[in-house]
């Protein structure tokens, strides 16, 4: 009866079939807690149990010294202006050791971690993209990251050091006109052939685009196809992807112009090679690693989506609450601060609680993969998830600055980041192909329990394999029926918690979701099978919902990490409220958009209901939105621990500079404020807000002189903060779409 089964279900296409490419993929990395979610029942006592890490002492020495010391030599105006990096900033990249910050310290490299890569990347790539590259580029995939893992002896000898002082500045080439997404389909192509002197040598013919930092790169990692016709290298006529490294300067090989990417510029063009030939020594791992180009790839990307862009949106996270807490308390309308009004509070307290949870993620899966997993799923929904809500905090913070955020020049502190937010959102796989076909088609089939086996069993034709697995993946659908059904009357409550208090009803309702998530998962793959691939609407709710269990799991492992700290309740809350409710309407519209017979009936039409009327969760209460707008709204520990990580400007800076002065002698002028307002309701001082009537409070004796001079001195400051920029016509309309930096600044005209 299997046998059958089994064949038919081949014959039928009822489970989806697997490329090599695909097979390539799904083998790279390790399952982490994605796999407990996909389970139905996650052990949520053995996932707080996960490393959440801490630098090093060395590690933060580098991110508060050469780190900080990079991101103040910069004119971050000048350089979205020019598109130029600075030279000075540069070689300061290149002395300082920023290019091997991933090399082991016996090639002179830094030997760091993976969390504290992603910090020194968080702090500099937020800051300026443009000179981030520098950073990011070099630390991500690409030559050092291959050589380090693949590399041979000669190779890693020769090249790491070379990397790690800058001497070689690298780019990897992967992208093509007619492969970005589908990068298992490039066209590049490597013709094994013997020379005139009897040497076996690979022509390459080529066109690579939108690679990053080639305009000025002299090393280049380059994926091709590899064509073998005489199988000179002994391994087929067609070994597959291949990465081979080529030097500027090679005949055939042209880099150096540019593409002009959206947002502030950073380096980035085109690289074309016409009959550039190269040695099989040359290919990373040399000629016995022909053909591994593309496993290579995968399993460095297993972890890899995790650290780069995701550090860089989560640096621009922490940039935002840093600076919109501050303005919605100097920004003043109505006689009070807008912070104050709850609509702008909503904003304010949804971006300090994103960022609160996007910040536990990125140390989460960080400190995992330091521990040794690769996780291919977690970090492909994080890359994604985080490059997204950057954007949406932008559009946030940029209301809350409302004229402020639009008008451009050296004071608007948020427009270049939004500006630059779509270029996140499409590199290293687009987020729409990382949302609808990898996040759940990869951890669909690769972290569910028995869905890969079975798979394999199909393949291999093994009745054998094929009944246990079928029959273990009934009963774990059976389970998670069952678990369903009990959690959703109890709330969660009969799935217990792992902590008391507060935060014990999130764990309960996440493994509620999970019971759901995993039968839906099931119910998925049985009705509909190897059709799911081609359903991308359905398969993205389910990233969905996967994402956002895995974000409230992160609030909840970093409030548990830091000690329970009192303070920081409002903001797991308002985070977990926030994506239960995401996860519910993710599962609304899986149910209302479930295609299949009889199943497809019941999900859209009785199940739907019930899933209405016991939700996880509608969203955080409006009791939640002040506590947690407070707490990146005052200059205190929770404010610095939410905005950890970023660059303080100098003071006297325009932007972000000025703003933060603001808010300091704001904060420290309340205690002075709060004298007027006491006297005010004792009737001794007429209405009237603090910086109006501070005069008339000094000659009643109320405040003191030095006190008088604390409230000028802040309500200047607050004046300052909040004009914009103002541009002659000549500037306006000159030769440069802006003026070069500072000849606008003393020339301002108060905020609308």
């Amino acid at each position: 009866m299997f046998t059958s089964l089994m064949r038919f279900m081949r014959t039928n296409n009822l489970l989806p079939r697997i490329s090599d490419t695909e097979r390539q993929a799904l083998e790279a990395g390790t399952v982490w807690i994605d796999g407990q979610i996909f389970s139905g029942n996650p052990d949520f006592g053995e996932l707080l149990r996960e490393p959440y890490n801490r630098l090093s002492d060395e590690e933060q020495a580098f991110l508060d010294g050469p780190a900080d010391e990079l991101c103040r030599m910069l004119d971050t105006y000048e350089i979205a202006r020019t598109r130029r990096a600075p030279d000075e900033a540069v070689e300061f990249i290149k002395n300082n050791g920023f290019m091997g910050l991933l090399i082991p310290r016996e090639y002179g490299g830094k030997g760091f971690s993976t969390l504290a890569i992603s910090a020194v990347m968080a702090k500099v790539n937020s800051y300026s993209s443009t000179v981030g590259t520098f950073v990011v580029i070099p630390n991500s995939l690409g030559a050092a990251e291959l050589l380090k893992h693949y590399g041979t002896d000669e190779q890693k000898s020769h090249y790491l050091p070379r990397l790690a002082s800058g001497e070689y500045v690298p780019c990897f080439g992967l992208t093509e006109p007619t492969a970005g997404s589908d990068a298992a389909s490039i066209k590049a192509e490597g013709v094994v052939f013997r020379d005139d002197d009897g040497e076996v040598k690979i022509r390459l013919n080529f066109r690579k685009r939108y690679i990053t930092l080639a305009p000025v790169a002299n090393l280049i990692s380059l994926a091709f196809r590899m064509h073998d016709p005489d199988n000179l290298l002994g391994k087929g006529e067609h070994p597959g992807i291949t990465v081979i490294m080529l030097h500027k300067g090679t005949p055939g090989l042209h880099n150096g112009d540019h593409h002009m990417p959206v947002g502030e510029g950073f380096y980035n063009g085109p690289i074309i090679g016409e009959d550039v030939i190269a040695s099989p020594e040359q290919i990373i791992g040399g000629r016995d690693y022909a053909g591994q180009g593309w496993r290579m790839l995968m399993e460095q990307l297993a972890g890899g989506r995790a650290i780069s862009l995701p550090a860089g949106a989560i640096g621009g996270m922490k940039s935002t609450a840093a600076v919109t807490g501050a303005y919605s308390m100097i920004r003043e309308q109505f006689g009070f601060p807008i912070g104050l009004m709850e609509g702008v509070q909503e904003k304010v307290a949804g971006i300090a609680a994103t960022t609160y949870m996007f910040e536990g993620a990125r140390v989460y899966s960080c400190s995992a993969i330091d521990g040794g997993e690769q996780p291919p799923v977690v970090s492909a929904l994080l890359k994604s998830s985080s490059t997204e809500t950057v954007q949406k905090l932008l559009i946030d913070g940029m209301d809350v600055f409302s004229g402020a955020g639009v008008m451009q020049g050296p004071n608007n502190i948020l427009a270049s980041g939004y500006h630059g937010a779509p270029v996140g959102i499409t590199v290293e796989g687009a987020n729409i192909m990382t949302r609808t076909l990898i996040i759940f088609g990869q951890g669909a089939t690769r972290c569910h329990p028995y869905a890969l086996p079975l798979i394999r069993a199909v393949e291999d034709d093994d009745s054998d394999a094929f009944r246990r697995h079928l029959t273990g993946w009934l009963g774990h659908t059976a389970a998670n029926w069952l678990r369903t059904k009990v959690r959703g009357l109890t709330r969660g409550y009969s799935a217990g918690s792992p902590v008391p208090g507060p935060t014990a009803t999130y764990y309960r309702r996440l493994a509620w979701a999970s019971s759901r998530f995993a039968l839906l998962t099931d119910l998925a793959m049985f009705c509909i099978g190897g059709k799911l691939k081609a359903r991308g609407n359905l398969t993205g709710r389910f990233a969905d919902a996967l994402t956002w269990q895995v974000l409230a799991l992160s609030a909840l492992r970093r409030f548990e990490a830091e000690g329970r700290r009192e303070e920081d309740l409002p903001l797991v809350q308002y985070a977990c409220e926030h994506a239960l409710a995401r996860i519910q309407e993710a599962f609304e519209g899986i149910h209302a958009n479930f295609d299949a017979p009889v199943v497809g009936w019941w999900l859209r039409k009785p199940a739907a209901f019930f899933l209405r009327i016991n939700p996880l969760s509608q969203g955080p209460g409006d009791r939640l939105t002040a506590p947690t707008a407070a707490s990146i709204q005052s200059l205190g520990d929770t404010y610095r621990r939410i905005t950890d990580g970023i660059v303080r400007p100098d003071e006297d800076a325009p932007g972000a500079g000025r703003l933060l002065r603001a808010f300091r002698l704001h904060q420290e002028a309340a205690p002075v404020a709060d004298k007027i307002r006491r006297a005010q309701k004792k009737g001794t001082l007429a209405r009237g807000h603090a910086y109006e009537i501070m005069d008339e409070a000094h000659r009643a004796g109320i405040v003191t002189q030095s006190e008088l001079q604390q409230l000028q001195q802040a309500r200047d400051a607050a004046a300052e903060a909040i004009e914009v920029d103002v541009f002659t016509p000549e500037e306006y309309f000159g030769s440069d779409a802006l003026p070069p930096h500072g000849q606008a600044d003393d020339r301002r005209a108060a905020n609308a």
